[in-house]
């Protein structure tokens, strides 16, 4: 597949893209080129990051949970080399606007809303894993909670369900619950059982100017990348 000269292609999973976008105009002053966003999804569909790559798709960068670039650079999808951490993030839970706050100030507190809630969503990503194969194993609650507990794939935020009625609770990355219309909330687990992510970012091996977009990644990790990527939910890598 083939990609304009004149574009700079990412793929981007959701904890990045709203700083990607912010970024997008400074990007496009150090590229000199149009920056494409080819993709915003995970998952496991036919549009998420791994199966674009896989098919050959055109991208200079790639940005996602470090435990995923770390198996598309496995793959031979990612070049090992330039492979930056640029941010991190934490998950965070919303309900419905409108509706009562939850109270997850603490794990008892937390313990008592997942058990309350009649619907739970959660993501492909990394929060989805965490939540499904860590967190309720360790409040011991597995069996209540699994049940109730539903996946949101095919791109879709699990903010978005959410903001429908459709559950009554969700979980995701903070980042890319802030962006969403239609819930509130928006609150960070306990630290005790908090999971701390890092996003990294590599360069796709059809990149066509590989050294282009390993400045733009240095960027990304950089202080002059900082603001827009706190004001997304996440934290700066730069010192």
């Amino acid at each position: 597949m083939s990609a304009s000269t004149h574009e700079f292609r990412v793929m981007t999973s959701g904890a990045f893209t709203a700083a990607h976008l912010a970024l997008i105009p400074q990007l496009e002053r150090l590229t000199k080129k149009s920056i494409v966003t080819v993709t915003t999804s995970v998952g496991t569909g036919d549009t998420s990051i791994p199966n674009r790559l896989k098919r050959g798709e055109i991208a200079d960068i790639v940005i996602v949970a470090d435990t995923l670039l770390r198996q598309l650079i496995d793959e031979g999808l990612v070049r090992a080399e330039g492979c930056q951490t640029v941010a991190r993030s934490v998950i965070g839970m919303a309900v419905r606007a409108g509706a009562p706050k939850p109270d997850i100030s603490s794990v008892e507190a937390l313990k008592r809303t997942l058990l309350q809630a009649k619907s739970i969503g959660y993501s492909a990503s990394v929060s989805g894993q965490y939540l499904t194969t860590e967190l309720v194993q360790r409040l011991g609650i597995a069996d209540q909670v699994l049940p109730k507990c539903r996946h949101i794939g095919g791109g879709e935020r699990v903010g978005a369900v959410v903001a429908r009625g459709e559950l009554d609770i969700g979980f995701q990355q903070m980042s890319e619950l802030l962006p969403v219309p239609g819930i509130a909330h928006i609150t960070p687990l306990p630290p005790e059982v908090q999971k701390v992510s890092e996003f990294s970012a590599g360069v796709a091996t059809t990149s066509p100017d590989a050294a282009l977009a390993r400045s733009v990644i240095a960027f990304l990790a950089s202080a002059g990348a900082a603001e827009a990527v706190i004001k997304s939910g996440l934290e700066s890598v730069a010192g």
